[in-house]
């Protein structure tokens, strides 16, 4: 199908029982009987979270534009990754995604934003989770202090070179799929 051809509609699933199986304040674990399209019925398991947001953080130097990366532990794969700043409010889920921006900005890297730029939206694991995300540029950057959460105690932040930053990317350093996506839309747009 080429893009200018026009999409068959949904199709339709039906719910026949639906139950959440597990909750805390971050995540609900929803598992839906459902009957698909073709009459057959099966099992969907649904991992609902709030929408969340992801910065990248472009600043100058001398020597060209750079960008401040967070490097934290992640438990469920024990392992420390590179990760542009994000993050969700759970304590206000109806904020303004604009100002979860600002926040998460300020909150992981001490960073304060004169202009952030809207790049879009995207979802994080369409076949398993409701979770969206929205995607900024900061630029014009002011440093100060941090304000992390005690879950937040093993993260530094980094600030480096564009270009250092593309190599990363390309040497497989940087594992984070929100990373590269938002880097992927800001880039195609021309933002970065």
């Amino acid at each position: 199908m080429s893009l200018e051809e026009k999409e068959p509609p949904l199709p339709h699933y039906e719910v026949l029982s639906t139950r959440t199986a597990y909750k805390n304040k971050w995540t609900a674990l929803r598992e839906d009987i459902i009957r698909r399209p073709n009459g057959q019925d099966g099992l969907y398991g649904v991992v609902e979270r709030g929408e969340f947001v992801v910065i990248l953080p472009l600043g100058e130097s001398p020597d060209g534009p750079t960008v401040t990366l967070v490097r934290q532990y992640r438990y469920p794969i024990h392992a420390r990754l590179w990760e542009l700043p994000m993050g969700m409010w759970e304590s206000k889920p109806n904020a303004a995604a604009e100002d979860v921006a600002a926040g998460e900005l300020r909150e992981e890297t001490g960073l304060i934003a004169d202009k952030l730029i809207y790049a879009g939206s995207m979802f994080q694991g369409a076949g398993y989770s409701t979770q969206k995300g929205h995607i900024y540029l900061a630029t014009g950057l002011r440093q100060g202090p941090t304000a992390r959460e005690a879950t937040e105690d093993d993260m530094s932040c980094h600030t480096l070179p564009l270009a250092e930053f593309e190599q990363m990317i390309a040497r497989g350093d940087i594992a984070c799929m929100v990373t590269l996506a938002a880097f992927a839309r800001l880039r195609a747009q021309g933002l970065v």
